[in-house]
């Protein structure tokens, strides 16, 4: 199984490796860039040749990027829009200089406005983006925990998007705790396989490429996004181990975003609470 984390690039991109060993991961998501920027990234290229290097050496696949956070597809904000777009692009060109598999991102929030204008503008911005994106990495799509009027709360919407963008690189990330959160009640055996059945049904499960693996500080339907270590949430022990065994999800890299034990990021008992879970030995 390929089991891991976010980690930090900082000092180098080729870092991220040796985080990566340290807490057990054998796949890894990074930031292409400061998170909170608009700033466009730049790795040295001796660095991005010691990354690949290293990644296959030590087998860390696969990588994916995250985007900016400041990113918002569905915003009635034209020039926000466009540097989104501009961010998106850089982030896949760099996917493709290190060997990522794909760019996960979030679709944004309309916040006041009409929501189905704000698919509208989604759905045109990734096209841009796929436009002008190089031909490998994927572009994955994540679901969100449905806060305020953010775009991707629902399976549907998600399919929805998809099925217009009609492009074989436009994948989805499903996170855990943003289903929980969103209402989809995956910390039962019925309600997992209920949401499994309806993302099959609404998506199709061909297009999921990654699990967000995080718990969930807040209840079912909450709409709020607040992630919690495995285990010490509201979805449980039980529960991670219903959706690590469940064969449409186990062949899947799971990525861990917690807050860590020592609040500094995913660490190595969280890798080792998911192996645990999932019936595999230590890292």
């Amino acid at each position: 199984m390929r089991i891991g984390a976010h980690v930090s690039t900082a000092g180098g991109v080729h870092t991220a490796v040796g985080r990566a060993l340290e807490i057990g991961a054998n796949c890894i998501q990074i930031f292409a860039g400061a998170p909170q920027r608009w700033s466009e990234p730049h790795f040295p290229e001796e660095d991005v040749a010691r990354f690949r290097s290293l990644c296959q050496q030590e087998g860390i696949d696969p990588v994916f990027i995250h985007s900016a956070y400041l990113l918002n597809f569905a915003s009635p904000d034209e020039s926000l829009r466009e540097k989104s777009i501009r961010s998106l692009g850089a982030a896949l060109s760099w996917a493709r200089i290190l060997g990522a598999a794909g760019v996960i991102t979030h679709l944004g929030s309309s916040k006041d406005g009409d929501p189905r204008q704000a698919e509208e503008w989604v759905c045109q911005a990734l096209s841009e983006v796929l436009s002008g994106a190089p031909a490998e990495p994927m572009l994955l799509l994540e679901g969100c925990a449905g806060q305020g009027n953010t775009v991707g709360r629902t399976f549907e919407q998600l399919g929805l998007i998809l099925g217009r963008l009609g492009d074989q690189r436009a994948q989805v990330c499903l996170d855990t705790a943003h289903m929980f959160e969103a209402g989809y009640d995956i910390a039962t055996q019925d309600g997992l396989d209920r949401t499994i059945e309806e993302f099959d049904r609404t998506v199709g499960l061909s297009h999921l490429k990654v699990i967000h693996a995080n718990d969930s500080k807040t209840p079912l339907g909450s709409n709020v996004d607040r992630h919690e270590n495995i285990g010490h949430g509201m979805i449980g022990e039980e529960a991670f181990a219903r959706i690590l065994h469940h064969p449409a999800l186990r062949p899947l890299p799971f990525i861990l975003e917690v807050p860590g034990f020592t609040n500094q990021g995913p660490d190595r008992p969280n890798i080792m609470a998911l192996r645990r879970l999932a019936g595999i030995g230590d890292a």
